[in-house]
This record gives C-alpha cells, structure tokens and sequence, in this order.
C-alpha cells in the first residue's frame, strides 16, 4: 500500500557537481531520479538564487527548482514575487519557493544589512509571504503591515499555477514553525540556530527528542491541514557507509550528544544502503518526514536510494 507521503528526494546545490558545469549539473540531477534542485542564498555560497533556478529550469525538462530558502531580508515581496513568477511561468510550474527568517550572521555582517532581532525577522517573513501570496493571486492586491505597504499591484506575470508555486517555509523556533504549519504547502522542520552560526547548540536542536517538540509546533499550526502537509529535512551529515557506528561516535563528540542520537537525527543520515532506507521509513513513521535534501557531493552516493525509494 502506497504511503499518503510518499518519498522524494532533492540535491542541496551549494555548488555545482565538482566536474560539471551548473546545467550539466542539473541534468544530471535530474537524471539520477532526484525532485527538485535547491540553491542556498548565502552570499559566501554559489550563485545567485535567481540566476540559479532560471538556469537549471532551463537545462532540465522535469527537474523542480527552489530556494533553500530565500532570505526575506533581502529582498522586497513585490520584487521577489516578480521574479519567482517569472521563473514558475517559464518553466511551466516547476518552481518551489523556499522562504526564511535569516540565520547565519556572516551574510548580515559582510553586507551591513541590519540583523534585526528573531521576532522583528520573522514579522517580516510572515507579512513577506502575506505579500507573495496576494500578487500570485489574480487581479490587484493591497496590503498594509508593519514592514511592507502595497497599494493596488496587480502581479505580473501571472504564475503557471493558479495561486502560484507551493511555498517551503523553513525553521526551528515555536513561532516559524506554528505559521508554516498554517501556511506553507511543505514545512522544512530544522534546528534552530540562536547564535548565527552551525554549533553545539544548533546541533543538539537537531536530536530526536526536541524534533517531536517541533512537530507538536507544526501540528498546532496546521491543525486539520496537518496531513497534508509535505515535511522536508535537510541533511547536515550524510553519508553512505558500512561503518555507521563509528562516524556516529566521532559526531557525538562534536554534538556532545550520544551516537545513537546522532543516528536517529533527521538531519543526518548515515549508514549502509539498506540502514538508510530503514531510517528513513522510521523517520516517515515517527514524523511525518519524506522529503529529503542532501548535500550535491553526496548526490551521486544516494542516487541508488533515490532510484529506490521516490514515490514510494
């Protein structure tokens, strides 16, 4: 019997395939059986998201394109949603649009963009995807909020899809993941990251027991729509290996944790070929997950489980 969340699977392209070039890389995506190509939007990683996703939608007949995700601080909604309209129309609806708070301090303090506290970037991330979903919507739309005021825009172009591409809202907090769950089409349910940057901290967000707290998050949220939510993890570590056990000691170190935590994390995945497709069946039971992004220099490592899995 087929499950209602059925698997999918996306390459987390921070860079291109170390030998190809970005389409080649996109084709080649595609053709080991993976969703959806996701591009970050660091300034330290990779080209522009934009550029990125119009690229490979370009090179590629069936492969989804997206942002992991798109910072709302840097850009205004009218403005992103007449670009990301764009790219949904002219690659007949394979766009996914991935949105956030803003994370990692190093884009805010190399670009002097102010870093506003948690609450005021998530107000903007609330009131940006109020924004994105009134110009995907027909005729003119008007908004007023604390960050953004539109005044009769009608958006153009209109998107491929009637009411525009399905929106990727990822986080770790209460608050994020409560609007998600009522809002988005797919959840990508993380760690948080308090400092700014990937440590300790953030890593210890990421063990089993406080993803069950997120989901209670999610759940509360989403209410009656929770079943038909897609939840996303995006893999800090992955790895196909015969030697899970050790891998997982030496992290649990680094995540001053203990391995079987380590294992049992839906954002690392480690093991054989067959673990990884038990963990990743337990993970769906336990939580829902079953769209998975994993890192491009692992890609072509899981495109065998990939092959395996998706749409099942």
């Amino acid at each position: 019997m087929t499950h209602p969340r059925r698997f999918r699977f996306a390459v987390d392209f921070q860079r291109p395939f170390a030998d190809r070039s970005w389409p080649d890389s996109a084709r080649e995506a595609e053709s080991l059986g993976y969703s959806t190509m996701f591009v970050p939007d660091h300034f330290d990683e990779g080209i522009g998201p934009f550029t990125a996703m119009a690229t490979a939608a370009a090179a590629t007949t069936t492969l989804n394109v997206g942002a992991l995700v798109l910072d709302c601080d840097f850009r205004h909604p009218a403005v992103a949603a007449r670009e990301l309209a764009s790219i949904d129309l002219l690659s007949e609806g394979r766009l996914e649009i991935g949105l956030g708070a803003g994370w990692k301090r190093l884009d805010y303090d190399h670009s002097r963009i102010a870093m506003d506290p948690p609450k005021v970037r998530v107000d903007r991330l609330i009131e940006h995807t109020q924004v994105l979903k009134g110009l995907f919507a027909d005729g003119p739309f008007s908004f007023k909020g604390e960050h953004y005021i539109i005044t009769e825009l009608d958006g153009t172009p209109a998107p491929h899809r009637p009411g525009g591409p399905p929106i990727v809202i990822g986080g770790g907090g209460r608050r994020v993941l409560r609007f998600a769950g009522a809002t988005a089409d797919i959840v990508g349910v993380n760690a948080s990251v308090h400092s700014g940057e990937v440590d300790v901290a953030a890593a210890q967000d990421a063990l089993p027991e406080r993803i069950d707290e997120k989901l209670g998050w999610v759940r509360e949220g989403a209410g009656e729509r929770f079943d038909d939510l897609e939840l996303n993890a995006w893999l800090a570590v992955a790895e196909v290996t015969d030697a899970a056990d050790e891998l997982a000691a030496g992290l649990a170190v680094a995540f001053e944790s203990e391995p079987a935590e380590v294992l049992a994390s839906p954002l690392s995945l480690i093991g054989s070929p067959g673990e990884i497709r038990e963990r990743l069946h337990e993970r769906r039971e336990r939580w829902g997950y079953s769209y998975t992004v994993i890192p491009v220099d692992k890609a072509r490592d899981f495109a065998p489980i990939v092959g395996d899995l998706t749409g099942s």
